[in-house]
Order: C-alpha cells, then structure tokens, then sequence
C-alpha cells in the first residue's frame, strides 16, 4: 500500500470516527418521566400574605417550549412581586427562570434575578447533561446526572406518586445552586383539606428539606400542601421567618394538565 493509499485510509478513518461519535451524543438516551401533572399553558397564581396583610403576588407559568441542547423543553417562569402599598417597606421583585427537559423532566438552563430591598443577585447555570458539567456565571463544576434546581425539583417533585407512601416518608433529589449540589429530601407528611382563595381541596403535605436554592432562605422550615390528584397543583406554602410566617396560597389557576379532582367546592 503506498502513501498516498495510506493517507486516504487514515482521512476516512478519522472521518468516520467522527461521524460515529456524533451520532453517539446525538442518539444518547435520557430517561423517559410519565408526567400527567402540568402542562404547556399552565398558570398559577398566588397572593402572598403575611399574617392578615397580603405582601405581594407570585405566578408560575410554562408560556412555551424551546430548543435546548438539541431538546424540547419547557420554559419555566416563577415570579414574585411585592405589593404597591407594600414596596415602602421592602420592594421585591424576583424572577426565576428554569428550561427543564420535556421527556426527561430535568433542567438544562437556570437563572436567578434577585431584588430585595437594596440586594441584588443575578446567576444562571447551563447543566450540560451530557458531560455532567454545570457552567455557570460564576464557574463550571461537576453535577450528578439529572441533578435539577430548586424550580425543576418542586415540578419534577408534582409527578411523583404518593398514594403509597407513609407519613415521614421520603424522596430524594439533588439540587445545585451557586457553586455546589445539595441534598433535597422531600418528606411526605400526610394529607389535610385546604380552603383558599380558589376553592377548597383535598390536599397532600410535603415537607422539603431545603438547603440552599434562594426560594426559601432557611432550612427546613417550609411545608407545601398539593392537590391529592394526578395533578398535584400547589394550594399553599408556609414558610416559617423569624417572626411569624409568610404564606402563598393560590388565587387563580388555567391551563391545566387535567381535571382537578381534589377540588371540594
């Protein structure tokens, strides 16, 4: 075989291993999560109070799917506003932002845009999923497979099933925030009936152990009641501050994913 030969060989061999390992990353296989919990469309609206005065408002929302990392995922929006009267005394306005995977339910992209008072803090985080890397605003750092962020984990944490589980009970997830993956268990705690604004529903009561993840700034100290349905819509949070608590209870809700069976009246 002469050198000229030789060459071609070598050029098509490259080629071809180039080609084989593009369709690798491409055809690589994420897991496949049944979700019949939300939805594209799905809004839901909160009033904030704390204790009798209403403080602020918050919404979620999926206003569309986008093309990320070669995926269909949804758009993800958290938002919380103080009220006008409120804004004297503590101004909030803070958006959370989460492009989390369509058929595999884990996040892609996050960002964080914080103002409080006189505080301000914007982060975001690319989780390339494919090489277990987080890229960050501030860095990149190794993340577990699937690992999710504090918005992804609670709409991953609605698909679960908890018919079966006994009080005290928990899941476990992994949740990377700034620099770091935390431990996020997720305790089921029992069910109870709610009335709120929308209605009155028969709920389940999770008790996540938050570490970090800037939604709640303590540890443990927060309890949310969902909907007893294929849903699992959140009714209320209670998150216990210093003095007091701050509670969101659900206002208004559309586009939902089915019909909201646990819905009294």
């Amino acid at each position: 075989m002469n050198k000229h030969k030789i060459k071609n060989f070598l050029i098509l061999f490259i080629f071809l291993n180039v080609i084989c390992s593009f369709n690798y990353a491409q055809k690589q296989e994420f897991r496949k999560i049944e979700n019949k919990a939300f939805k594209l469309g799905e809004k839901l609206s909160f009033n904030i109070n704390y204790g009798f005065i209403t403080a602020g408002v918050a919404e979620y929302n999926i206003p569309k799917i986008v093309k990320l990392a070669g995926r269909d995922v949804y758009q993800i929006t958290f938002n919380v506003n103080t009220v006008s009267t409120f804004d004297a005394l503590y101004k909030v306005r803070d958006r959370y932002e989460t492009y989390m995977d369509v058929e595999g339910l884990f996040p892609w992209r996050f960002e964080q845009h914080i103002r409080e008072g006189g505080y301000s803090r914007d982060f975001s985080a690319f989780f390339d999923q494919r090489k277990g890397k987080a890229k960050t605003s501030e860095g990149t750092y190794d993340i577990p497979k699937y690992v999710n962020d504090i918005v992804s984990a609670f709409y991953f944490a609605r698909t679960f099933d908890y018919s079966k589980m006994k009080t005290g009970e928990k899941v476990h997830l992994e949740n990377f925030y700034k620099d770091k993956t935390y431990d996020l268990d997720v305790y089921y705690r029992g069910r109870e009936t709610v009335n709120v604004k929308a209605g009155t529903f028969d709920c389940l009561i999770l008790e996540p152990e938050i570490l970090e993840g800037g939604l709640f700034k303590n540890t443990g100290n927060v309890v949310i009641w969902l909907t007893n349905d294929e849903l699992h819509v959140p009714i209320k949070v209670k998150s216990k501050i210093i003095i007091g608590s701050i509670d969101a209870e659900l206002t208004a809700y559309s586009g939902l994913a089915g019909e909201l069976k646990a819905k009294k009246k």
